[in-house]
């Protein structure tokens, strides 16, 4: 089944399709107009990027990076805990991203 009208898209990183989630396939979500969050999640840390369609249409990012922070979804009215998100979520130590 395909979504024709989604308000938010949420995409799990990985190593063989992250710079296509970034790029094209972010271009094409911005072309949704219903499309108003898309989220990016990592595999490797505890951490979601956010963008957030603006009423100018530009897009806005936001970070949350570790199990003690959340996110908010205006656009469905909920908050995600990461602890909640990442709690199944076993990290391999020599894959953890060193942040600079």
């Amino acid at each position: 089944d395909t979504l024709l009208n989604p308000t938010v898209v949420i995409e799990v990183l990985s190593d063989s399709t992250e710079a296509y989630d970034r790029g094209k396939k972010f271009e094409h979500y911005r072309q949704i107009p219903t499309c108003r969050e898309y989220l990016l999640v990592s595999q490797r840390e505890p951490r979601i990027e956010q963008f957030i369609r603006q009423p100018d249409g530009e897009w806005f990012m936001k970070e949350a990076a570790g199990l003690s922070t959340e996110i908010k979804l205006p656009s469905l009215g909920i908050v995600l805990r990461l602890a909640e998100v990442f709690a199944k979520v076993k990290f391999t130590p020599g894959r953890l991203r060193t942040r600079t």
